[in-house]
């Protein structure tokens, strides 16, 4: 919502500005420009990205206009991560098979829905879970297994931030060649007199206005906030990592998903004794 209200932001400080100056805001409504600005950068995007990233640009920018995830969120994550180490304390780690093999059919994942819609988180604790509840690594190993699939989670998430970040730098350039075509038209047309050039060079000029504008009140910040948005996001994941790897080697439950806490943002991390109020009201429902 932040972006869009600052997308808004900038659109009627640019607009007004030019208004109060005695301009009209249709000197400034070009479709060639905006034709030829818009369909280089897309090209630009297709030649340099894989189709992969383009739909992850896509989704990431998604999250950004609707807000990226909430704070309930997290907490969601850390009473799920008490319930599931309570049960597996209190019946073994194998108790937690059912959950994990088959998370659909999970009652406990059902509780919490902002967890259980997203495949990905659902995913990454499930497919670490799994080989310490078949036997298969040793509960030290299991820190090791979770920062190798974070490390390429952050490689992938980095993709959409380059692509922004080269359509920004792109795009002063990119209005220089809609102004250069437009100056051409104008020489063209030279001879049809002042007003016909003037309103030629008024449409040329507007190319190197859209390009600057584009890049540095638009696609530039935009790449900036799914920076910010994706470092969040990755302390869930990181949050997931430390419960579990902690819990796993012997921590008590209450400390594994202190220390799941610690990994949050401090923008979406709930308070100490917050989290243990929190904690005891689970205990008490499960």
């Amino acid at each position: 919502m932040f972006v869009i209200i600052g997308f808004v932001i900038v659109l009627v400080a640019t607009i007004g500005g030019f208004i109060y100056a005695g301009g009209n805001p249709m000197a400034l409504m070009h479709v060639s420009e905006f034709i030829v600005i818009g369909g280089i950068s897309l090209g630009v995007v297709v030649v340099s990205t894989p189709t992969s990233t383009i739909k992850l640009t896509m989704a990431l920018i998604m999250v950004s206009l609707k807000g990226g995830s909430k704070k309930d969120d997290y907490t969601d994550l850390l009473k799920l991560l008490y319930e599931m180490f309570m049960l597996a304390r209190r019946s073994g780690v194998t108790a937690l098979e059912d959950h994990v093999h088959d998370p659909a059919a999970s009652a406990l994942f059902q509780k919490y829905p902002s967890f259980n819609n997203d495949h990905h988180r659902v995913a990454f604790l499930c497919s670490g879970l799994k080989p310490l509840i078949d036997g298969r690594i040793k509960p030290e190993q299991i820190s090791e297994l979770f920062e190798h699939e974070i490390e390429v989670m952050e490689e992938e998430h980095s993709g959409p931030i380059h692509v922004l970040q080269l359509v920004g730098d792109s795009l002063p350039g990119i209005g220089i060649v809609a102004a250069v075509l437009g100056i051409i038209n104008t020489m063209a047309s030279i001879a049809e007199g002042p007003e016909v050039v003037g309103e030629k060079v008024a449409a040329a000029l507007t190319g190197t206005f859209l390009g600057i504008l584009g890049a540095y009140g638009f696609v530039n910040p935009l790449a900036g906030r799914i920076k910010h948005n994706n470092l969040i996001e990755l302390g869930y994941y990181n949050a997931i990592m430390k419960g579990v790897s902690c819990f796993a080697t012997g921590m008590a439950p209450i400390m594994a998903v202190e220390l799941a806490r610690r990994a949050f943002d401090h923008a979406v991390q709930p308070p100490g004794d917050e989290l243990e109020a929190m904690l005891k009201g689970v205990g008490k429902d499960s």
